[in-house]
């Protein structure tokens, strides 16, 4: 029995299900029962009715899967998968702003950790960032943590005031104009989708600006054979897919997440048999950070 065929019967026996972003390698992708982005993942984990969940992907996730099914047993197939702007908000510096703006909403990316959840009024994933701050009475806006996400945000709400954070992805940010500019003349005549957490100089050469599952979408249904794609080149394997004969091409090499990369098939067999690795939270943590998470599920609708 090979090490997939050994995945799928624990599955069976434990009543498992896993969760896979687009991010971890294409062979985690093949074993998962669900793969998408943070929002469709998001959603996905309150509708599972198995007992444990094994979510390949990076802790702020798993966070939030197991926010969102506290019966249920969350594990990582990697304890040490992180992503570094779900640190990037200063919980003192968002107390501040809330002082400094009476009429604020603190709007808080999912990337970010529990315990920041618990200072915000909504999460967003960056699929739904957009219609979700339009949908908020607030004026003022505090986006935290991903300063470009929320640059972004500001642009296509400009009725509202928009204050950003500092944090970025340092995967979306290695990508440069520069580099930008140099993959368009290797390639004149593919089309350009980058995802909002690249700086706004990048997004402004794009053809298309939205999350994962929209990129794979954008390049899987629009018209033309070849595309530059700014994001983790996780997100490949799905859009060839669905569409082999489009050309693919990075803007940098590597593009990858290597928090992500960690999260590897043995690891995921491995917390199967063992169950290491669960995610357990303070419960009133958990209550606090739920309450955004549940008005985003609400108000994406």
């Amino acid at each position: 029995m090979d090490m997939f065929e050994k995945i799928q019967e624990l599955k069976r026996e434990k009543n498992a299900v896993i969760l896979a972003h687009y991010y971890v390698d294409e062979d985690v992708q093949k074993c998962a029962d669900y793969i998408g982005d943070s929002f469709y993942l998001a959603k996905v984990a309150t509708k599972v009715d198995a007992e444990r969940i094994i979510f390949a992907g990076v802790e702020f996730m798993g966070e939030s899967a197991k926010m969102l099914n506290p019966t249920k047993r969350v594990f990582m197939p990697d304890a040490t998968a992180d992503c570094p702007m779900a640190h990037m908000a200063d919980i003192e510096e968002i107390k501040k702003v809330k002082e400094e703006h009476p009429d604020l909403a603190v709007v808080c990316y999912i990337n970010s950790t529990a315990e920041v959840k618990t200072y915000a009024d909504v999460c967003v994933t960056s699929s739904n960032a957009v219609k979700i701050v339009k949908k908020l009475p607030n004026k003022t806006i505090y986006f935290i943590p991903d300063a470009n996400l929320g640059d972004f945000i500001r642009k296509q709400v400009p009725e509202k005031e928009v204050i950003t954070n500092r944090g970025f992805c340092p995967r979306h940010v290695a990508i440069t104009l520069e580099d930008m500019q140099m993959a368009k003349e290797m390639h004149p005549d593919a089309k350009v989708a980058a995802h909002p957490e690249c700086t706004a100089d990048v997004l402004e050469e794009a053809d298309y600006v939205g999350s994962t599952s929209g990129i794979i979408d954008y390049v899987v249904n629009t018209k033309g054979d070849e595309f530059i794609v700014a994001t983790v080149d996780g997100v490949f394997p799905k859009i060839l897919e669905q569409a082999p004969e489009k050309k693919l091409y990075r803007v940098i090499d590597p593009q990858v997440c290597v928090n992500m990369k960690k999260v590897t098939l043995d690891k995921v067999l491995d917390v199967l048999e063992n169950e290491t690795n669960e995610i357990i939270l303070d419960e009133e943590v958990a209550r606090k950070a739920m309450i955004p998470l549940e008005r985003m599920l609400e108000l994406a609708k």
